[in-house]
């Protein structure tokens, strides 16, 4: 059953609010972050003047947009674990459900936020034509995630939970991985997480895609930040397999940024 609690925005002190609103910014400088401020400016430009309606499916402790369109919105989120609902502290409605479930009335919201949600879900064309449903004429879509084929897609794919824990707490550096409510979460990777399927279903079904980059994954620079030696290898590991893939393949390219307008 799908549960509602309302969340006092005001309840968040003004330094807390901008440091979780921004997250983006802490982002390692490399092709993850400029793909993400090329997603703001796609946001502030497309976006209408005045309030804005925000559906964040999915939405933990921190939000993606940029705070000149946090300020000005009025943010839902959907989250199907409790302590994920607990930590949001910018969202003035938070309802614990399921978005492959939950639905909202037509045309509610300006935008939906799915960001590092998709690869989770064991239907994402139930959670897809959900928003779809949900949003106004012209409103969009934000999807960030982790390309399937790439490198790290493969080794998230296959490996054991416990290892997805040892890497974050490890070379990551996230001592609260794995504990409830935080990362890892188990991964399913629907074959509508894949890009090229992803795109098709969208052109199918009423929407347009209006920004596509593929970037590196954030992981990269991070690690070659915190752990030097570790990330060489990984690198001429990376460097190896691309040699003999198809020219321009790079399977570092972990993860995609997609902006879908309602037609």
């Amino acid at each position: 059953m799908n549960k509602s609690a309302t969340v006092d925005f005001a309840t968040a002190t003004q330094t807390q609010a901008p440091a979780q609103t921004q997250a983006v910014l802490d982002l390692v400088a490399g092709e993850a972050r400029d793909s993400l401020l090329g997603v703001h400016e796609v946001l502030r430009r497309e976006l209408p003047q005045g309030p804005l309606a925000i559906y964040e499916a999915g939405g933990g402790s921190s939000s993606f947009l940029p705070m000149d369109v946090l300020s000005r919105s009025h943010v839902t989120v959907v989250d199907i674990d409790e302590d994920q609902i607990r930590n949001n502290t910018y969202a003035q409605d938070a309802i614990l459900g399921d978005v492959q479930t939950y639905r909202f009335g037509p045309d509610t919201f300006d935008v939906v936020i799915c960001y590092n949600v998709i690869e989770h879900l064991p239907d994402v064309e139930a959670a897809l034509l959900n928003f779809r449903d949900a949003l106004k004429r012209g409103g969009m879509i934000l999807i960030g995630a982790p390309n399937p084929h790439s490198l790290s897609g493969v080794v998230t794919k296959y490996s054991p939970h416990w290892f997805h824990v040892w890497f974050y707490r490890n070379i990551r550096g996230i001592k609260t991985a794995g504990l409830p409510g935080e990362a890892p979460f188990a991964t399913f990777f629907h074959p509508l997480v894949t890009l090229s399927k992803l795109a098709t279903f969208a052109d199918d079904n009423g929407l347009e895609m209006i920004y596509r980059r593929e970037v590196e994954s954030p992981r990269y620079p991070e690690m070659r930040q915190r752990k030097p030696l570790f990330a060489a290898l990984v690198d001429a590991g990376a460097a190896v397999i691309n040699a003999v893939l198809p020219r321009g393949t790079d399977v570092r390219r972990g993860d995609y940024h997609v902006i879908l307008r309602k037609r």
